[in-house]
């Protein structure tokens, strides 16, 4: 007797399935895991594209990326390591956070300084902003994820100072940097598992 041939998937269904596989896919890979295998321009060129593609309120579009890659990587160290010391009282001073920032941006081949540039005229909150910036964040960290990139967002206390923001040319003290965005190649070829709580307890349906 003779199998029923599997029916083909539906247009929706494929392009589900699609999107399914890719989101459940990505993860965060922090750059002691990574290599020293260089990113095509191409590669991070198509990830950039993609985070100036995230949803914006009012077409403000206030991502900013300061991208550092080979010796820019050293200036960016060792700008995070002297910030640290000096906004850091002696007493508080930690050795391994010091040595951490002195080093981290050394182990990625891509480091990307995540900017929010606020509007002018302010007529959109905040808050708003800093989530079209983090959903910017997540185009990248998607696209990496898809190519079969390492990445990892990154958002030490010294990101949010003004003295950070100015150094990466956001004039205004209204703007904001968010952190650090880490790329580069999985040392490992296994790519990490991962696993999420019961939707059922994060959701609230009200149909009247």
């Amino acid at each position: 007797m003779s199998e029923e041939p599997t029916p083909p998937l539906d247009p929706m269904s494929l392009r589900l399935a699609a999107a399914n596989a890719l989101i459940r896919r990505r993860r965060t890979i922090k750059p002691r895991d990574m290599s020293d295998k260089p990113v095509e321009p191409k590669v991070l060129a198509a990830i950039l594209e993609n985070g100036n593609w995230a949803p914006t309120h009012g077409m403000t579009e206030p991502w900013r990326f300061f991208v550092f890659t080979g010796e820019g990587r050293q200036r960016l160290a060792d700008f995070c390591a002297n910030l640290y010391e000096k906004i850091t009282p002696k007493d508080q001073v930690r050795p391994d956070k010091l040595e951490k920032l002195k080093t981290q941006p050394l182990l990625a081949p891509v480091v990307i300084a995540i900017g929010m540039k606020r509007q002018e005229i302010e007529k959109i909150p905040e808050i708003e902003e800093v989530e079209a910036v983090a959903c910017a964040v997540q185009n990248m960290h998607l696209t990496a994820s898809a190519v079969g990139m390492a990445a990892f967002w990154s958002s030490p206390p010294i990101s949010y100072t003004d003295e950070m923001r100015s150094w990466l040319g956001l004039s205004d003290e209204r703007d904001k940097c968010l952190g650090f965005f880490y790329l580069g190649w999985p040392e490992s070829e296994e790519w990490p598992e991962s696993t999420r709580g019961d939707i059922t307890e994060k959701v609230t349906m009200v149909a009247n």
